[in-house]
């Protein structure tokens, strides 16, 4: 296997624990020095860094939102880098949805997601 067709193959593996909320399997595909640059709150966006602090982001927010999922419109790799282009769906505990389409950079490194970036339209 290529190492673009091994970064894409981590990608998709993270998309899927993320659709099945599978906090534990995110977290052992990510880097000990993970980065996450979130696209909220705007206009910039926050970071969280390593893997304690995003276990209990992405455990916080699927406690938020019990229906996020992500399906994915185009997915490419580029040596280190992979870009998902993907269209997110969600309800939040109060019946809220949520619909936003986006673009994520990751940076995956000896087979570990070390960045994502993530950016929405509008």
């Amino acid at each position: 296997m290529s190492r673009l067709e091994a970064s894409m193959r981590i990608v998709l593996e993270f998309k899927e624990a993320f659709n099945r909320h599978d906090v534990t399997e995110m977290i052992e595909l990510l880097s000990d020095d993970c980065v996450f640059e979130n696209n909220a709150p705007a206009p910039d966006g926050s970071v969280i860094a390593g893997k304690e602090s995003m276990a209990q982001f992405w455990g916080d927010f699927f406690k938020a939102s019990p229906q996020a999922r992500i399906e994915i419109e185009e997915i490419f790799s580029a040596g280190l880098r992979c870009v998902m282009r993907w269209r997110y769906e969600g309800e939040d505990t109060a019946g809220f949805t949520d619909q936003m389409r986006g673009v994520d950079l990751f940076k995956v490194e000896n087979g570990s997601i070390r960045e994502r970036m993530s950016y929405v339209k509008g």
